[in-house]
């Protein structure tokens, strides 16, 4: 079985895209159950998302969606583990959208006995120019362009969950849970999902430095994973052809990253669209 679990916090406006697009699936040969962690919501997040039960059985799948009083994307997270059966597991953000082929596709990926970690190509998308442009740089860097990044989407199997136990207190959970494999072991799927980032300057410097912040605190507090990186250097070379092929996107990318530099992490909570 599969479990599809989405932490959602206030996401009233994106759940019901998010489940349509995860119901959308086709091609899907296993067992699946999907469970929405609605955690410290007041909105209609809970509502929503039990109203595509009809959907759900018609799809002959299961759908839980688990009311938690807190908010918090860890805390849903571990709930939603303790209570899901599948040992395979997808974690989505409720932002993220997957086209149809993707989550069979995970599953097939997934179906390796060694521990395994799977995820789409990630397309990001922006409102607003200037987001557009960042977003237009940004999926050219060697992160996205070499590996398997699993911004907002990331499975895997059952000797992939194995790796850790409770869902530990930091940030950029993503990059915790991939670094826990080497990139030997990172399936890229060749489906897609769309990934959207925070709209203007100002918004995309404070989710850049918080984003920051979690890598540096994976890396401190986890420091016998960080070998397992293998993104390429980009090199002095590579900056100048990536402004040459595209100057506007350019410089949008790095007003924000040199914004961030002299600024410095931050912890402090933000969405990241």
């Amino acid at each position: 079985m599969l479990s599809i679990i989405i932490p959602a916090n206030n996401e009233e406006a994106l759940i019901g895209p998010c489940l349509e697009a995860v119901l959308a699936s086709d091609g899907v040969d296993v067992p699946v159950e999907v469970i929405v962690a609605a955690n410290g919501c007041s909105d209609r997040t809970v509502e929503i998302s039990r109203g595509f039960a009809d959907k759900v059985a018609a799809k002959g799948w299961e759908l839980e969606v688990l009311d938690l009083a807190s908010g918090g994307k860890l805390g849903a997270l571990n709930a939603a583990d303790a209570a899901a059966n599948g040992e395979m597991r997808a974690y989505l953000d409720a932002d993220v959208t997957v086209s149809p082929a993707l989550i069979a596709g995970i599953a097939r990926a997934l179906s390796e006995t060694e521990a395994t970690y799977a995820s789409g190509q990630v397309r990001i998308t922006g409102q607003g120019w200037f987001s557009r442009l960042y977003a237009r740089l940004w999926s050219r860097i060697p992160f996205m362009t070499t590996g398997v990044p699993g911004c907002g989407l990331f499975a895997v199997n059952a000797a992939g969950r194995e790796k850790w136990a409770d869902w530990p207190d930091i940030i950029s959970d993503d990059t915790f849970v991939r670094l826990n494999f080497p990139p030997e072991r990172r399936k890229l799927v060749a489906a897609s999902y769309n990934w959207p980032i925070a709209e203007g300057f100002a918004a995309l410097v404070k989710v850049r430095r918080r984003q920051d912040f979690g890598v540096v605190e994976v890396q401190e507090n986890y420091p016998h994973i960080v070998s397992n990186d293998g993104t390429p250097g980009l090199g002095a070379k590579g900056y100048l052809a990536l402004a040459a092929r595209d100057p506007l996107g350019f410089a949008a990318y790095a007003a924000v990253a040199l914004t961030v530099k002299i600024k410095g992490p931050d912890s402090t909570w933000s969405r990241s669209r």
